[in-house]
């Protein structure tokens, strides 16, 4: 008997995100584990969507985005529910839609992944509706500790266990890191102030001071890039930063590659905050270590003074002093970095999502 399984979620490539990009590997690797997968997502750029899906090995199923879009999302979900055994919910709505089966389909087994900021999104009562869905679940998974415990004052009672993000280490090259002198920080991500960008950039003066040519590279969406750059010259640290945009995953690797120190310096933006780091791990990959905010997922990502060191993100002097102590252990830190990020390759990962899978309620 094939076991199959159902993943709803609000995400999925080829678009970045990091709820789509864990669905699909999820996807990806539960049907290499010999599940059968079927995926009901939203279209977000049909052509690009449409040629992405004709090269996957499991079926995708999205819904135009319309002012009936739920009532579509619903009416595939059922038919769907009805033939697999085990349905995944991931993203807000389709933690709401998953509750809403699971009172039909009560034989069934609903699991949620929870990320973060979609359990306190929106008004009071949509708050009270995720609330509710949550106990609906048989099982709920949260990516890191970090989210676990924010689950946690959203109801105290919920049962969670704690399944770590992961990627696909066989697409780094870590043999390839590239040497050099210069003081040179990296972030990948959204150019946005829970991203935390701006809290590099106010710790570059007093970085300059003992890294006159330190170089500050910012990858990923130019969404806040004006307000940065204001930043960055106001402190008289614009010459001292690149921003790259967005780069194809080879220029990306490059310019980490040729970096010493990757910085994901997550800011909480009342209830949206970071639910793990991810390129965190890829970048660790590639011999780079890294800094993180303690006060967010990316706790779960760094191993405290192994893989890289956690920081107040609000405390220049507490960034410095990180950088300074990377750099002055920085091929141990390398070494170590690198042997961190094999723990979180996908095919560890997958382990412990077959275990909630085959486990009887």
């Amino acid at each position: 008997m094939i076991n199959k399984v159902f993943i709803i979620s609000s995400e999925f490539p080829p678009l970045p995100g990091g709820i789509g990009n864990h669905a699909y590997l999820l996807s990806k690797y539960l049907q290499q584990s010999g599940y059968e997968i079927s995926v009901l997502c939203d279209f977000r750029k049909q052509k690009e969507d449409l040629v992405f899906d004709a090269k996957q090995s499991f079926t995708i199923h999205r819904t135009k985005r319309s002012k009936f879009t739920q009532l579509h999302r619903i009416k595939k979900a059922n038919s769907l529910i009805k033939q697999n055994s085990t349905v995944i919910c991931s993203g807000k709505f389709s933690l709401w839609m998953g509750a809403l089966f699971k009172t039909f389909f009560y034989k069934k087994k609903f699991i949620a992944v929870l990320h973060g900021s979609e359990l306190k999104a929106g008004n009071r009562a949509l708050q009270n509706l995720t609330k509710w869905s949550l106990r609906k679940f048989d099982t709920l998974i949260a990516v890191s500790e970090f989210t676990k415990q924010f689950a946690l004052t959203v109801d105290s009672n919920l049962s969670i266990e704690v399944i770590n993000n992961g990627f696909e280490i066989g697409q780094f090259e870590t043999s390839s890191k590239e040497s050099s002198t210069a003081l040179n920080l990296v972030t990948v991500g959204n150019l946005t102030f829970r991203k935390g960008q701006q809290n590099v950039i106010r710790a570059l003066p007093l970085l300059k001071e003992q890294f006159p040519e330190v170089h500050y590279h910012c990858i990923g969406i130019p969404t806040e890039r004006e307000k940065f750059s204001e930043l960055a010259k106001s402190l008289g640290v614009l010459d001292h930063i690149t921003f790259h945009g967005i780069l194809s995953d080879t220029e990306r690797n490059n310019v980490i590659k040729k970096s010493s120190i990757f910085l994901m310096l997550s800011q909480r933006i009342k209830n949206d905050f970071e639910g793990f780091g991810i390129a965190v791990l890829e970048a660790n990959s590639l011999g780079i270590p890294a800094i993180g905010s303690r006060d967010s997922g990316i706790a779960d990502a760094i191993k405290n003074k192994y893989s890289g060191i956690l920081v107040d993100q609000n405390d220049p002097k507490d960034i410095v002093n990180a950088v300074f102590a990377i750099m002055k252990d920085h091929t141990r830190y390398s070494e170590q970095a690198q042997e961190w990020s094999t723990h979180f390759d996908w095919n560890h990962i997958i382990h412990h999502y077959l275990k909630t899978i085959q486990h009887e309620a």
